[in-house]
């Protein structure tokens, strides 16, 4: 892919901070670990969301994957412009100052870690086709914590343990799911799909909604550029992950909901718990289709917690090591992995997965939606940062890739614009207010550090000096 985002604000391309090449991975781990983060158990309850509204939620499904990859291919972009580990953190730090880079870090340390805790506990109700059947509250937490805690493990171990792990999982969780976007459309019913917008309301209306659900779907398509510290050849292998592991998501979700929805009826779809599990009985009969697709989804969950693990420590070391987070977050385990980090965020999703276990049910469901609102907004620094970038520098650039650029990163801005929007008022005030947790954080980290704004006294003393 050319280098399609003008001359660069950072050239040096070498290892992030010195590390040496065992801790870190290639092209193959990288699109794992953005596929692994993406798929974890909520695609496969992803068809019954969408059944209410018929089958126009596939013309919704279709918009919400053109801004995802607009959004991939401004990452990609982004990350050629500023390589190193931090992603959205660094592109909006280097694009609007220190303040705009903390809360992107702030806001998408939030979403890592409370969205560990919200697929933890959906990957317990796949667990539980096999075992805790009656669904005893206490085993329910203690395989939660479990499903928490193990692949946390896996990340102190190492990268090594988590590539293994990351490929594997990804690769079996995959398969299954590219089986029914495939082979399982030659099983699709027509009369099965019911009306077309079944929503009631008007068209616009009803994919306006669908794709609130749609947009939601993706979240997980910046890892590879979160951790691209850690990657070999960061400027050719960040870019390549992220669109692949998109375009992978994106094949495998519509087609296997329109599988889905052609198997089986929209009656019935709109009551299931396990929309594939459903279609893949209703394909070759039996319990046993559908045991396989369970497997399929413990497997999923498992391996987007083991990236998401990793992610919740890598935006908030990037961070602190320009002393925008805690020391604490900036230092590496002798395995070479943020394990501050790794072990403070599993803490705090723990936490809230005993809440949600409790007597807060209805408000870990606002969490939930609340950790999707959190990851958006870096999405909309990231490009809004792309399109500044294009604006000011954009002269030094050939027209035609200007406009060509300008085309995607804007298309990514709104599709942002669009999630925000399609996040719901409680999330985006719930939003605000969590955002606004972080300005005390802020203060206390400028103070600590003896600075005033994004200047320190000693750099402000020089430069009246001179």
């Amino acid at each position: 892919m050319p280098n399609a985002v003008g001359p660069s604000l950072v050239v040096d391309d070498s290892p992030a901070r010195g590390r040496p090449d065992d801790r870190r991975f290639g092209l193959p781990t990288a699109t794992a670990l953005v596929v692994g983060s993406v798929i974890g158990t909520g695609v496969f309850a992803l068809p019954s969301a969408l059944a209410g509204f018929g089958p126009i939620s596939l013309v919704a499904f279709v918009l919400a994957t053109v801004g995802a990859v607009a959004l991939a291919l401004t990452f990609g972009a982004l990350n050629r412009r500023v390589p190193g580990s931090g992603g959205p953190y660094l592109y909006a730090r280097n694009g609007f100052g220190e303040f705009a880079g903390f809360v992107n870090a702030w806001s998408y340390w939030i979403t890592a870690w409370a969205g560990n805790a919200a697929i933890v506990v959906a990957w317990v109700g796949y667990v539980e086709v096999f075992w805790n059947t009656s669904h005893s509250r206490g085993w329910s937490l203690v395989i939660a914590l479990v499903g928490l805690w193990v692949p946390a493990g896996i990340n102190l171990a190492g990268i090594r343990s988590l590539s293994v792990v990351q490929v594997l999982t990804t690769v079996l969780k995959f398969i299954p799911l590219l089986f029914m976007a495939t082979v399982g459309l030659l099983f699709v019913k027509s009369a099965n799909f019911g009306e077309f917008n079944a929503s009631g309301g008007s068209a616009f209306g009803a994919v306006s909604a669908a794709a609130a659900i749609a947009l939601f779907a993706y979240i997980g398509i910046e890892t590879a550029s979160v951790a691209a510290g850690r990657v070999v050849n960061p400027r050719r292998n960040v870019g390549r992950a992220t669109v692949l592991g998109t375009v992978a998501c994106a094949v495998v979700y519509i087609l296997g909901t329109v599988t889905v929805f052609g198997t089986v009826s929209q009656e019935a779809l709109v009551a299931s718990a396990a929309p594939f599990t459903d279609s893949a009985n209703a394909i070759f009969g039996g319990r046993w289709a559908g045991d396989t697709v369970a497997v399929a989804a413990i497997v999923s969950g498992f391996g987007a917690l083991v990236g998401w693990t990793l992610i919740v420590g890598e935006m908030p070391q990037a961070a602190a090591r320009d002393r925008l987070f805690p020391a604490p977050f900036a230092r590496d385990s002798r395995r070479g992995v943020p394990a501050y980090g790794i072990v403070a965020g599993t803490i705090l999703a723990s936490a809230l997965t005993v809440v949600s276990y409790t007597s807060f049910a209805e408000v870990f469901a606002t969490v939930v939606l609340l950790s999707v609102l959190t990851a958006v907004i870096p999405y909309l620094f990231s490009a809004a940062a792309q399109v500044y970038w294009l604006l000011t520098e954009g002269r030094r650039t050939r027209s035609g890739h200007l406009l060509r650029d300008l085309l995607v990163s804007v298309t990514a801005l709104l599709f942002s614009f669009w999630a925000v929007a399609g996040s719901g008022y409680q999330a985006a005030y719930y939003g605000l207010f969590c955002l606004l947790l972080g300005v005390p954080v802020y203060i206390w980290l400028k103070v600590g550090n003896r600075e005033y704004g994004e200047t320190s006294p000693a750099s402000l003393a020089e430069g009246v000096r001179r």
